[in-house]
């Protein structure tokens, strides 16, 4: 098989030429080795290999709905047993981490039959919406490499856009699925809190707000990867009721007429783009044309307020983070980045008062988007407030990073807290994404939509967020969408 003939085809549909003989998981793995090593200058996506382990693995019997299918996974808690794992950490790379036993994803996604032949670039500990670690370098968008291909997952994001692999494992914690399928032109789900497994080491991550599954280029195969993994596990604190049926029937259903409410304006009182906004009406008029009633309104959530807490435990979790390294390598502040460091020391100064103050909240905001959605089905709003930013744009500026340098040195976390410093900074970088987080925070399944692309010939997502629970109705409508609107299989700079 070549290339040209290869990107025609979705997981789903290399899996049944495997199946039939036509082809064989050999030569699928030979083509997406390949295409990684073609576009790796490029993009710098793939960056652990692991051929060998997947050579081998391909004269095994393989089973499974994506027998045969080439497929990475994310360099982010989603262990391999043996391989190179670093979190996006400069110490935990220096240490040569490896991981004794496989994630519980991982070892899901391998019963499903798929060919792991590496590992995806990813932020340090996935805190960030863009994919420029230190320890790596940056990674770059398919459709235009000066942009990023957003973040957490990156890596995965570009992989998949380029046509290395149909499909790649990501997780979101705060829409780290959701931000780099809008600015890839690719579909991602983020699941219900509680669906896809964490274990063996934890069995949830910020109270459930992360999750993991994939980012694909069809409907079909999120819904059949989320067929393959979903369901309790060991020590699971949280048990959805199971699926009305199989994702992937709901993915070839159209759904009833449902209510939906939209709105474009930044939950934190930030400008959106007037390519985001666009993106949204578009997709309001399509929705209209299929027959679902759409109005607009949104939840009565403060969108500041919901920040505020989400970054309070998003910081928590980073200090946690670098605790942990620093004592499983031994390594100082030289092995973290200096915005990582600063989200550490907020972390590590914030009260737990506020910790659970900041809980309670995302709870009440749980609550109010439940009640919104007893009078609408979906949410719709942009995924992201602008295009995919230039690689390099979204850092500290030399004032912030003097000021973090001066925060971590001198110990001023908590004045500089008191004094909400610490929180405009935190919103100036959420500027760029304000609309996904608060899917995290309530637990509730949320979707971005390739449904829109930029005069710059930028992809730009829109944003389906459904009650707890929902992802069937997600699926219907995704899938719904895609018969409509078909959007670009592989980017188009990065094609055959």
């Amino acid at each position: 098989m070549e290339f040209s003939e290869y990107i025609k085809h979705d997981g789903l549909s290399l899996a049944a030429l495997v199946a039939r003989r036509e082809v064989t998981a050999s030569e699928l793995l030979r083509v997406a080795i390949s295409r990684t090593e073609q576009t790796d200058e490029a993009l710098n996506a793939v960056i652990i290999r692991m051929d060998d382990i997947a050579r081998a693995r391909v004269q095994q019997t393989l089973i499974g709905p994506f027998a045969g299918v080439p497929f990475l996974t994310k360099d982010l808690f989603q262990d391999y047993a043996g391989v190179l794992n670093t979190n996006g950490n400069k110490a935990l790379k220096a240490s040569d981490y490896r991981p004794s036993a496989h994630a519980e994803i991982t070892r899901r996604w391998l019963n499903s039959g798929v060919v792991i032949f590496g590992r995806t670039n990813t932020p340090e500990f996935g805190i960030k919406g863009v994919t420029e670690p230190e320890a790596w370098g940056a990674s770059c968008n398919p459709w235009n490499t000066q942009h990023t291909p957003g973040g957490s997952s990156g890596g995965s994001a570009a992989a998949v856009a380029a046509g290395i692999v149909p499909m790649a494992g990501a997780n979101d914690g705060g829409g780290s699925i959701r931000i780099p399928a809008a600015c890839c032109g690719l579909f991602g789900l983020k699941p219900s809190r509680g669906r896809t497994p964490w274990g063996p080491i934890v069995t949830e991550q910020m109270h459930g707000a992360a999750m993991n599954h994939v980012v694909t280029r069809s409907v079909r195969d999120s819904a059949a990867m989320l067929d393959a993994t979903h369901g309790d596990e060991v020590g699971s604190l949280y048990r959805l009721a199971p699926a009305v049926r199989p994702y992937l029937e709901e993915a070839g259903l159209d759904p009833k007429p449902l209510k939906i409410a939209f709105s474009t304006r930044s939950p934190i009182g930030t400008p959106v783009h007037a390519e985001a906004i666009k993106a949204v009406e578009i997709a309001a008029k399509l929705l209209t044309s299929l027959g679902h009633y759409v109005t607009e309104d949104e939840p009565e959530i403060n969108g500041l307020e919901a920040a505020h807490s989400f970054l309070t435990m998003w910081f928590a979790n980073a200090a946690v983070s670098v605790k942990r390294v620093k004592q499983e390598t031994g390594c100082g502040a030289e092995g973290f980045e200096l915005d990582t460091l600063a989200s550490a020391a907020f972390g590590e100064a914030t009260p737990s008062s506020a910790y659970a103050e900041a809980y309670i909240y995302a709870n009440q905001c749980a609550r109010k988007l439940a009640e919104f959605h007893q009078k609408y089905d979906v949410w719709l709003t942009p995924t992201m407030a602008m295009p995919p930013a230039k690689v390099g744009e979204v850092r500290l500026s030399m004032i912030e990073k003097m000021a973090a340098k001066a925060l971590i040195a001198g110990h001023l976390a908590k004045p500089v807290i008191k004094f909400g410093i610490a929180h405009k900074m935190a919103v100036d970088n959420l500027k760029w994404v304000p609309f996904t987080q608060i899917a995290n925070i309530t637990g509730v399944p949320a979707m971005s939509v390739p449904l829109h692309v930029t005069s710059d010939g930028l992809p730009m997502g829109v944003q389906f967020i459904a009650p707890m629970g929902e992802e069937g109705v997600l699926f219907q409508l995704a899938g719904q969408l895609e018969r409509a609107q078909p959007w670009q299989a592989v980017a188009p700079f990065m094609g055959a």
